[in-house]
């Protein structure tokens, strides 16, 4: 499990970096509001630990944007302030849990297996590849914050080649999963379809959509994500 853990204190960060790793988790550790805001846009992690208070930017706004832009992944709050007013609004904003210092690591590490078995369900229906996240069950797809709105086959042409980022996929195989039937030589469907996709989120972002959807001669497509083998 990868989580980011975003804490001024470096007492406290240094405990439940060593504390968490010595139980099998890997931690990024951000100490700075702002910067792990941009950070988790960019990154995907199966969990967030925010503390409330936070130079930059606080906690609980941190939380408010990523779920206004679709972000769904699970988060725990810390806080040292205990005030039942912070723990009605971060339930609200879509905080999984709280925990309040001093805790114990066993603690938190409890709280963090509970949250991930609560949630797991919900984790299976979104897909997420380097900036995008499409959410399977919504039907929606985000990149970063804003939303790309998409036709039902587009969505499922996208949600077929996320699944599975840098593998290649023929236009037979697209079309068959798509549309359901066998591959026509002399169809451009699947081309046209790509063609459409790109350019919606070329109205988005015009430096990503030529290189998301890479056509590969010859062959069929693939997304493609940073660790993707060039070939």
């Amino acid at each position: 499990m990868n989580i980011l853990l975003v804490e001024d204190e470096p007492k406290i960060a240094d405990l439940v970096c060593q504390g968490l790793s010595q139980r099998g988790l890997k931690v990024d550790h951000i100490s700075d509001g702002l910067q792990a805001q941009l950070i988790a846009k960019e990154s995907n992690y199966d969990l967030y630990i925010f503390d409330i208070l936070l130079p930059g930017i606080d906690g609980l706004s941190i939380l408010r944007e990523l779920r206004e832009s679709g972000d769904t992944t699970p988060t725990i709050l810390l806080t040292a302030l205990n005030q039942l007013s912070d723990r009605v609004e971060g339930l609200n904003l879509g905080a999984d849990d709280f925990i309040s210092k001093p805790f114990y690591v066993e603690e938190l590490h409890a709280r963090i297996m509970a949250v991930a078995r609560r949630t797991s369900g919900i984790r299976d229906h979104i897909v997420s590849v380097d900036g995008f996240k499409l959410d399977r069950i919504n039907r929606q797809v985000f990149y970063h914050t804003k939303r790309v709105d998409l036709s039902s086959r587009e969505f499922t042409l996208l949600e077929y080649l996320m699944r599975s980022p840098g593998q290649i996929f023929t236009r037979s195989q697209i079309l068959e999963h798509v549309w359901g039937y066998d591959f026509d030589p002399s169809t451009n469907i699947v081309d046209v379809c790509v063609k459409r996709i790109r350019a919606k989120i070329a109205e988005i972002d015009d430096q990503t959509q030529s290189s998301v959807i890479e056509a590969i001669r010859g062959t069929g497509y693939r997304f493609r994500y940073s660790n993707a083998e060039q070939k």
